[in-house]
């Protein structure tokens, strides 16, 4: 256990629909070492977005154990959830999740800011990731006039501002043109080498997978190793 950042054990989620009640994940045992690159591949509809809600703590399991190195994670109430969250683990979606009243500079340091870190500490910090994603001249601009790629690598400094241990990117190019899904690939990637925080990404495209170290594919509930 010495070697891993985060393990699931045993995750089960179920949803009730009336009479009938849905059965998403079945059992779902997961670990995932420090700096690991790691793609968790599945059909839409398979309940790779649930699987990765419930990593994150935005979902908790119906039944089941998540630790982060060696601590039991959903024993922290909701508070300290959120703490938990804040402190260790960045996110990254299809869709940016960018606040549209600020900048892109303000958007980045928010995590920092919601942290009660101080503005001095928080603006160099975004300052030097959004330089490091190719932004350095996009700083004050509002992110409703960056292109979709711009507003996705806005979001991956978001995520990468308080030094995670671990980044979670659910379908992070899914919204976006081929070519300029390769760039945001390409940033994730270069991102995890500078900064060694550990990297999943869930995605349905072969593709994109075959570029990371390791991949597991979501199939009836389980997860099942892809050589």
């Amino acid at each position: 256990m010495s070697e891993t950042l985060y393990a699931a054990s045993g995750l089960c989620r179920s949803f009730s629909m009336g009479s009938r009640v849905i059965e998403v994940l079945r059992g779902v045992d997961l670990s995932i070492a420090p700096h690991e690159r790691l793609a968790i591949l599945g059909n839409s509809g398979v309940g790779k977005s649930t699987l990765l809600h419930i990593l994150g703590t935005l979902d908790h399991p119906s039944s089941g154990t998540l630790y982060f190195e060696n601590e039991e994670v959903f024993w922290h109430d909701r508070d300290a959830l959120a703490r938990f969250r804040n402190q260790h683990l960045g996110f990254v979606f299809q869709f940016h999740h960018l606040l549209p009243e600020f900048d892109a500079l303000e958007n980045v340091m928010m995590p920092g800011l919601v942290a009660r870190r101080g503005f001095a500490e928080m603006r160099p910090r975004a300052e030097h990731l959004l330089s490091e994603v190719g932004l350095a001249d996009r700083l004050r601009h509002p992110v409703g006039k960056l292109s979709g790629g711009e507003r996705q690598r806005v979001a991956v400094a978001r995520a990468l501002v308080l030094e995670p241990s671990l980044l979670l990117a659910d379908e992070p190019t899914g919204n976006l043109d081929p070519d300029t899904a390769q760039g945001v690939l390409d940033l994730l990637l270069e991102m995890n080498r500078q900064h060694g925080t550990a990297l999943v990404v869930v995605t349905h495209s072969q593709g994109l997978a075959d570029r990371l170290d390791r991949r597991v594919v979501l199939r009836d509930g389980c997860l099942e190793e892809q050589s």
